[in-house]
């Protein structure tokens, strides 16, 4: 009985053996096809995936730094307008506040005096001061024989047209108007034709 036993346990563990192969290669081939065509599928489907998440990803990315250039861009370029505007309202208010002075040394200028060093020096002076103005770009807006134009000109009077004058000109100036760049510093007072 113990030679069957050893002669049917060889065998069972063969057998044994056999099945599990056997299983195994069932289990293998069962399992092969799928992988051959279920798994590529299903990680080309995962590449693309990740692919448009990543492309999209990089769009989006792109244009949060389109943004932020145009943004910067639009910064840079407002901030430089202001700069302008500020320093031309300080200019604007120092040459305003030195206006009075220089109507005084005019008026001095073209008033009759016997002392020619006296005018001299007053006439210097104004050249000075256009000499400055020109620098800072104050320009003397035109009035006298132009027509009466209501940005540039603040009208006290009117007059009636004498021969050869067009109504609406200004015929006489009382105070010089001066402007910084386009902007007006002080309105020319003048006195209009009818």
């Amino acid at each position: 009985m113990s030679e069957e036993i050893k002669q049917e346990i060889p065998s069972t563990e063969a057998e044994l053996k056999l099945e599990e192969t056997t299983a195994e290669e069932t289990t293998a081939e069962q399992t092969a096809p799928q992988e051959e065509s279920g798994d590529p599928v299903v990680e080309l489907q995962a590449v693309k995936a990740q692919l448009e998440a990543a492309e999209k990803q990089n769009q989006d990315t792109k244009d949060q730094m389109l943004r932020i250039a145009a943004e910067y861009d639009n910064f840079r370029k407002r901030a430089g307008r202001e700069k302008d505007a500020a320093f031309n309202n300080g200019v604007s208010f120092a040459v305003n506040q030195i206006l009075s002075i220089l109507d005084t040394l005019e008026m001095a200028a073209n008033a009759p005096t016997e002392d020619e060093n006296y005018k001299k020096g007053v006439l210097m002076t104004l050249d000075k001061a256009q000499q400055a103005f020109q620098i800072l770009k104050v320009e003397e807006i035109p009035a006298m024989g132009q027509p009466f134009d209501p940005e540039l000109h603040s009208a006290v009077m009117q007059q009636p047209a004498q021969e050869g004058q067009e109504s609406g000109t200004v015929v006489q100036v009382f105070q010089k108007g001066y402007k910084l760049d386009d902007k007006v510093v002080r309105h020319a007072t003048v006195v209009v034709a009818e």
